[in-house]
């Protein structure tokens, strides 16, 4: 029986077998930028310790992973954590920044500061009597969940809490890395009596038209997916960096160094119904991240993921899938990551209005590498004193170029909500 494509992702991705819920977990099937490197991961500890300046160093720091998979972030995030040098190289890295992103100029809720709380130092000077006492580290201060349906992995470290649900009163930082894409949503085609959902059979893919939106989702598509005639966003002399395969789906960019496909770029479904336009109603994803931005009491929510803006939605839709290194049709039998691109402004507003603070937007790129990660080349010089150190800092460039590429990693949007702190907006240097 054909249901909306909102149900059978849910049952799909997160039911009793779904893709999410059993097996190994999303790392055996795509790759995403906490998979391709652990340089990702380092940028954001230096992020963590620029909300904790902010926060004026909590007693408790809290990390939360929204869709962890099996922990891997975490994983690492608990490793540089506990190593001193990491931190410190953390806490040192600057850099004035050149443009600025796409930012939602919301005023600040009431109460909210206007200005970085000043770094103070850890320990008073000798000559300099305090009574302060020395704060305590931040591996100390800092408190990791994942959030995840699955059960909790065996080899997961203790200091990792694993629940079900976004906890409340957040201080500290939200992480939510390719997690609204896989938030469940509906799917509707413009038709001549206007927008229908999309009926879809969980065992085969098949699409059939089903009703008209309701009012709630019609208002959202009337705001955030303006329709027009489907010729009209296509040039027919234009070339495109992805190809077409024989099923009918844009063949992926390749990861490089992976036997498994990075989500950076979607494939397109050739459906009975592809001379009118096809939208994604992404009204649950904003919902989603509204309630995530809810649990904030003070902090940071960092949302990384691939999607588009208002003036650029695509024409055909994004939804696709992926399994064992592949992408494929998006069937939601549940042995298949079923995804689709985020409407990242429409989210950018839902959090914006729960905060009440000024949100920023801007590429992977760039965010990357306002926080040091630049992926340059080591001076050629080093290979003639330190060989060993010359490659291993080739390598590290390698990882960092991958996860910068506009075309592939680097090509994901970065979506920062503040709440009841300041925060400026992630920029390149």
């Amino acid at each position: 029986m054909s249901i909306r494509w909102r149900d059978a992702m849910s049952d799909a991705l997160y039911g009793p077998d779904g893709f999410f819920v059993s097996g190994a977990g999303p790392a055996d099937h795509f790759r995403t930028s906490v998979h391709a490197s652990p340089a990702f991961a380092t940028a954001l500890l230096r992020l963590l310790t620029q909300v904790d300046t902010a926060l004026g160093h909590p007693a408790r720091l809290d990390v939360v992973d929204v869709g962890a998979g099996r922990g891997e972030l975490l994983r690492t995030l608990l490793r540089l954590v506990s190593s001193e040098d990491a931190v410190g190289l953390a806490v040192g890295v600057s850099g004035e920044p050149t443009r600025s992103g796409r930012s939602g100029l919301i005023p600040p809720r009431t109460g909210s500061p206007e200005t970085l709380t000043p770094t103070t130092s850890a320990r008073p000077s000798g000559d300099e009597p305090s009574s302060v006492a020395v704060r305590p580290s931040l591996a100390e201060r800092v408190r990791f969940t994942a959030v995840e349906y699955a059960t909790r992995p065996k080899d997961l470290p203790q200091e990792i809490n694993w629940v079900s649900e976004i906890p409340d009163e957040i201080t500290g930082v939200l992480l939510a890395t390719e997690w609204l894409d896989n938030v469940p949503l509906d799917v509707a085609v413009h038709t001549e009596d206007g927008w229908r959902y999309l009926l879809v059979d969980p065992g085969s893919g098949a699409e059939t038209v089903g009703d008209l939106v309701t009012p709630a989702d019609l208002a959202w598509l009337k705001r955030w997916w303006p329709t027009s005639p489907p010729t009209a966003d296509r040039d027919p002399t234009s070339t495109d960096a992805t190809s077409t395969s024989e099923s009918g789906f844009r063949a992926a960019r390749p990861a490089q160094g992976s036997s498994l496909t990075a989500r950076s770029r979607p494939g397109c479904p050739e459906t009975p119904h592809s001379n009118h336009r096809r939208a994604e109603i992404g009204r649950t994803r904003d919902e989603a991240w509204a309630n995530a931005v809810k649990k904030i009491e003070r902090g940071l929510a960092v949302a990384v993921d691939y999607g588009h803006l208002r003036e650029s939605r695509p024409v055909d839709g994004t939804l696709t899938g992926y399994r064992a290194g592949r992408q494929v049709p998006p069937v939601p039998d549940g042995t298949t990551d079923v995804t689709a691109h985020v409407a990242m402004d429409s989210v950018a507003s839902a959090g914006a209005a729960v905060a009440r603070c000024a949100y920023s937007l801007v590429s992977q790129s760039e965010a990357l590498r306002a926080l040091g990660a630049d992926g340059g080349r080591p001076p050629l010089s080093l290979a003639g004193t330190d060989p060993a150190g010359y490659v291993r800092a080739l390598a590290a460039a390698s990882a960092v170029a991958e996860l910068t590429d506009p075309a592939g990693l680097g090509g994901h949007w970065w979506l920062r909500q503040p709440v009841g702190i300041p925060l400026a907006p992630a920029v390149a240097r």
